[in-house]
């Protein structure tokens, strides 16, 4: 029998999600009413046509709707107070969906699934429905997009400024074992989280040639390209702070190329239109490669010339701003403050000083100081084929001006440099911006250093190596300027949205508060030996697995041992993060089981996932050998369910809130000092895997903050590795010395796993004996010894399972909110507010005065044990009475002074789980929940995590209770069971009991309805398929007692009524042990 849901867990649960916590559904009908509103109105449609995706849309819409008002106040808030600003410029955003995050920023996700529950949808598959933003490759974008949930959730004035690319990352398929890339086009369907604002369009400028005068120096002939901003609302959580993300597509002016129009070429005019407007139009999949296009140049120019000039119009504008400005200027970086998220907007430096040098007349030293005090600089990789280097051919001919402007930077630069190293010219070489070896290059990251204040690696190892290796002569000069802020991710949707079930189990325990304090999860050290923890966090891993196993079954037809390890890699192809030494692996482990077939195997399903950039040739052959791999063991019988292999197709955000919830074993493999941090192994570690890696980027700081003996380190470490290099690397002495690798690199080079092509693979056997930088070999024999350790771990699931639980408790360090506020305050120099916001309905006073009242309101309820309702929580003020609360009434003012009255629940004192009010022991209900979704995931159950329970409307607290006839409902004319909630639009009023009847039908809706069961929704009608009937069981029925012109609500074990008579203009409600006296207000609903 399933177990109970004690009142205090579903609050838990329904508070920690951001629900609402206490908040009621009394927005239900509203949210009805606006879903069909944009469906008639906005959509054009109505429930006989719309499709799913109108569906989706509608409810985007009235989502959007309670985003609006939060949004200009905010901005409100932000010109009134006239805070420093923070502007992250970045070229990628990697959003994924929207829909849902929004709901639980907002606290609304339970009123929104309700309310499309009424109407015959499932929010689930509506959530489906939206297309992932992909407007980023991979780790860069999606830090981008945790950065702006954290910067709202901490209350700081920032703005995020990118490209509204119309091709994000492209989608990837897998035809015969081949990456086949598709374009992505998410905008197709539109976009409802976005707003146009034409009104800022503003002009960028290609091209031309620069004059020298007397008057200043003039950029003339240029063509012009006209960026339009979209704006994105980025909610913080439970805040209402709402900030902006501003993306910029790029639009041709009308009159461009005129003179093909007068010439009759029309043809051609429009083409050139085109040709501007690709600035926008995709994303470029460089993937850690640089490819120096003349496209990727116009897009880094366009998206910060675009910016810069709405920056300073903000500024300008500022409520406090002066009219001189000159004056202004120089209070510009005790304003604004702008991140370059890596090298990618690196000319912003050199055009915010040809702004204020050429345009707003102020005299370089002055304007050189404004500019190095505004910007800081990020750098994201070490790797050099991935620095950005552009042809000075190639700036000359596209930004002209801009080439000079660098060119006396970089000859102010070197004059400094010669003052502290007169003699030295290998090092005035090595620091300049211009590279002249070979063809003249602009060394990018030289620029950003030059021309910011700080400087931040994003993983201690990683800022170590920077400041003592990449950029080691300017951290010789300027060491301050040289920082690390360890990356961060948003515990909002890599936690609260992708596993409710693990995020509602560490409240249960620690409260809700970590979410915005993740440090509070060190609280869970204590629960390491705790065996109910333990229990249920292995029942909250298992569920997890089972949904995805499931997932699995359906896209890939491979059948899943849900018992097995998972197994994932999860990341972009490249060389240095090895994918291709797990690959190696799992040959090893298929011929270890083929060989013994018999012997006691650990079971693992392995899933690879990940985007190869469509020009790396070498990492879509590594694709091809894992899928040929794949092939070999998923069909071989001999092999059964002791090993699956998986490639992810399409790897994007959205999968990744499926996978990593289920993971067991994280893989991140990467050489020693290659990757600059990464965000994937956090979001594992936080999700209850444990990791497998090398001492490689933020690995270092999760063994330092959970301690290496929790998790499997193996491999040569950065310095084993320097010293590798200057003896010299040589592959085939590992192939020699490890029999299993050799037998291995054997079976590909035989073409054991393309027999129908045995050459295939010939080029990456070459590349790990002759061209392998990142030495897959020389940690090969470790990865093997290390992965024994972690088969026999997981033999013993207790001592596996806590160690996943000191893991999650030693996460709190890599929260995005952490690495924000370290940002604002060393960097940016700013303090985060945890200031909310008034709502748009209430005043600021009013906001104060309700957060005193709902503190007191929860510490009054701590008291209690309630029934649950539906996922909702009302906040209700409270009257003492004796140690236990009077009914909830809901009071209502209707039209032509019609009163309604209908009672809600009863407050009981906390109670034994195990027995009723009246002492007798209780048998536990079932744990019901809505047809084809699994329960509510409780401590102790598996099943179906992300799918939300339908708890009863009207219960009481483990109370067996005798069963009553159905009550007709005298105002919608349809027939209910005890326990049954009316159809939405009911107003209930007091009415006498009627005895059982026949099925009926529902003449409004002409569907019939078996007793027991709810009305059909409103929109429903009896044609539709989706129409879902409730039924309620017997033990979970709340017994009623009504009577003509009396409500009432029946306490355990009593009968005891409340009356209500009119005293003026007020209500007395009335009973045996307490009156009240409520004030009404025409059209407003109170809670006494």
């Amino acid at each position: 029998m399933a177990k109970q849901v004690l009142a205090s867990e579903r609050k838990k649960q329904i508070t920690i999600r951001g629900l609402g916590g206490l908040v009621g559904l009394e927005n239900v009908p509203g949210l009805k009413l606006g879903f069909n509103r944009h469906l008639h109105f906005t959509l054009v449609k109505d429930r006989n046509v719309a499709t799913m995706r109108d569906y989706y849309l509608a409810l985007a819409h009235i989502v959007r709707d309670h985003l609006v008002g939060r949004w200009i106040r905010t901005q409100q808030y932000y010109y009134d107070k006239d805070p420093k600003r923070i502007y992250y410029l970045s070229l990628e955003f990697y959003i994924g969906r929207t829909l849902q995050n929004t709901m639980i920023n907002l606290g609304i996700e339970s009123s929104c699934d309700e309310a499309m529950y009424q109407l015959g949808l499932d929010i689930e598959e509506l959530e489906e429905i939206e297309d992932d933003a992909g407007l980023g490759n991979g780790g860069l974008g999606r830090l981008a997009a945790c950065f702006l949930d954290s910067m709202a959730t901490l209350g700081l004035a920032a703005y995020g400024y990118g490209i509204r690319y119309e091709y994000g990352i492209f989608n990837q398929k897998i035809k015969d074992g081949w990456q086949v890339e598709e374009a992505d086009d998410w905008l197709r369907h539109g976009n409802p989280w976005e707003k146009a604002r034409p009104e800022y369009v503003l002009p960028v400028y290609f091209y031309g040639h620069v004059l020298h005068t007397k008057d200043g120096v003039k950029w003339i002939d240029a063509e012009v390209v006209l960026a339009i901003p979209y704006d994105t609302p980025v909610p913080g959580y439970l805040n209402n702070t709402v900030n902006t993300m501003r993306l910029w597509s790029a639009k041709a002016p009308n009159d461009f190329h005129l003179h093909h129009f007068n010439v009759g070429d029309y043809i051609q005019a429009v083409l050139d239109r085109n040709l501007a407007e690709n600035i926008s139009r995709v994303l470029y999949p460089n993937d850690n490669f640089f490819e120096g296009k003349e496209l990727r140049l116009k897009q880094e120019y366009f998206v910060v010339a675009a910016s810069l000039q709405d920056i300073i119009r903000r500024f300008k504008s500022s409520k406090f701003s002066c009219k001189d400005t000159r004056n202004c200027f120089d209070s510009f970086s005790d304003k604004v403050a702008i991140q370059l998220n890596d090298t990618h907007p690196a000319l912003a430096i050199p055009e915010l000083m040809r702004i204020l040098v050429d345009l707003e007349k102020i005299d370089w030293d002055q304007a050189w100081t404004i500019t190095k005090k505004t910007f800081a600089y990020t750098n994201h990789t070490i790797l050099p084929e991935a620095l950005e280097r552009w042809p000075v051919g190639l700036f000359e001919k596209l930004l002209p001006r801009h080439l000079e402007i660098i060119y006396e930077i970089n000859q102010r630069h070197l004059n400094a440099i010669r003052t502290f190293y007169p003699e030295d010219n290998q090092r005035l070489r090595r620091m300049s911006l211009i590279e002249e070896d070979g063809e003249k290059k602009i060394n990018m990251a030289h620029l950003c250093i030059v021309g910011s204040h700080t400087v931040n690696g994003v993983a201690k190892i990683h800022s170590k190596i920077i400041k003592d290796q990449v950029f080691k002569d300017f951290s010789d000069i300027e060491p301050a300027k040289f920082q690390n802020k360890t990356n961060g991710i948003t515990p909002r949707r890599w936690l609260l949205l992708c596993n409710p079930g693990l995020a509602a189990l560490i409240a249960e325990k620690i409260g809700g508060d970590y979410i915005k304090d993740l440090s509070q999860l060190q609280k869970l050290h204590a629960y390491v030996n705790n065996d109910q923890f333990i229990r249920d966090l292995a029942s909250v891993k298992q569920g997890n697995k089972v949904k995805l196993a499931s997932l699995l079954e359906k896209d890939y037809g491979i059948q899943i041992n849900v018992s097995s390890m998972f197994d994932v890699h999860v990341k972009r192809i490249h060389e240095y993060k090895r994918q291709l030494m797990n690959c190696l692996y799992v040959i090893v482990m298929y011929n270890r089981i083929r060989k013994e077939p018999n012997k006691n195997f650990v079971p693992r399903t392995v899933m690879i996932g990940g985007k190869a950039a469509p020009g790396y040739y070498m990492a879509k052959l590594i694709i091809k050998l894992i899928t040929s791999v794949a092939q070999k063991v998923n069909n071989d019988p001999i092999i059964g369910n002791k090993l699956k292999v998986i490639f992810l197709e399409n790897y994007r955000v959205s999968l990744a809130e499926k996978v990593i919830p289920a993971t067991d074993l994280s893989q991140q493999i990467s050489t020693a000092g290659t990757e600059a941090s990464g965000t994937g192994n956090m979001k594992f570690m936080l999700n209850g895997a444990l990791t497998i890696g090398t001492m490689d980027g933020a690995n270092v700081e999760m063994a330092e903050e959970a301690g290496e003996k929790s998790m499997f380190i193996f491999g040569m470490r950065v310095q084993d590795v320097k010293e590798l290099d200057k003896k010299g690397y040589n592959a085939s002495q590992y192939y020699e010395k490890i029999p299993e690798l050799k037998e291995v690199i054997d079976q590909i080079a035989s073409g054991y796993f393309s027999p129908n092509q045995p050459e295939l693979f010939r080029d990456i056997l070459n590349m790990l004996f002759h061209h392998d930088r990142f030495k897959v070999f020389a940690d090969f024999e470790s990865y093997i010894s290390i992965q024994e350790k972690v088969n026999q771990l997981y033999q013993n699931p207790i001592e596996w399972t806590k160690i996943v639980i000191k893991n999650i408790a030693s996460s709190g360090k890599f929260s995005s909110d952490r690495a924000i506020t370290e940002y604002a305050r060393d960097i940016w120099g700013v303090e985060p507010k945890f200031l909310k916001i008034p709502a748009p309905t209430e005043s600021k006073e009013l906001a104060e005065q309700s957060a005193k009242e709902l503190k007191q309101l929860e510490k009054k309820m701590e008291q209690f044990e309630f029934p649950i309702e539906s996922r909702r929580k009302r906040k209700n003020i409270l009257t003492q009475k004796k140690g236990i609360g009077p009914p909830a009434v809901e009071l209502t003012w209707w039209p032509h002074s019609e009163f309604q009255l209908k009672t809600k629940h009863h407050w009981t004192p906390r109670l034994n789980p195990d027995q009723t009010a009246s002492g007798q022991t209780a048998a536990p209900p079932t744990n019901r929940s809505r047809p084809g979704h699994a329960p509510f995931p409780t401590p102790g159950s598996t099943g179906n995590l992300r799918s939300r329970p339908r708890p009863l409307r009207e219960t009481t607290l483990s109370t067996q209770l005798q069963a009553t006839p159905p009550v007709r409902d005298h105002i919608q004319h349809t027939t209910r069971a005890p326990g049954h909630a009316p159809s939405p639009e009911t107003r209930l009023c007091p009415q006498p009991e009627l005895e059982a009847t026949p099925p009926v039908r529902d003449q409004a809706q002409q569907a019939t309805r078996a007793p027991g069961h709810a009305p059909c929704p409103r929109l429903l009608s009896a044609h539709n398929p989706s129409s879902r009937p409730r039924p309620l069981s017997r033990d979970q029925a709340l017994p009623t007692t009504r009577a003509r012109g009396r409500a009432s609500c029946a306490r355990p074990g009593s009968a005891q009524n409340t009356n209500f008579r009119f005293v003026g203009s007020d209500i007395l409600l009335e009973s045996p042990n307490s009156s009240i006296r409520i004030k009404t207000v025409e059209r407003q609903k109170y809670m006494v």
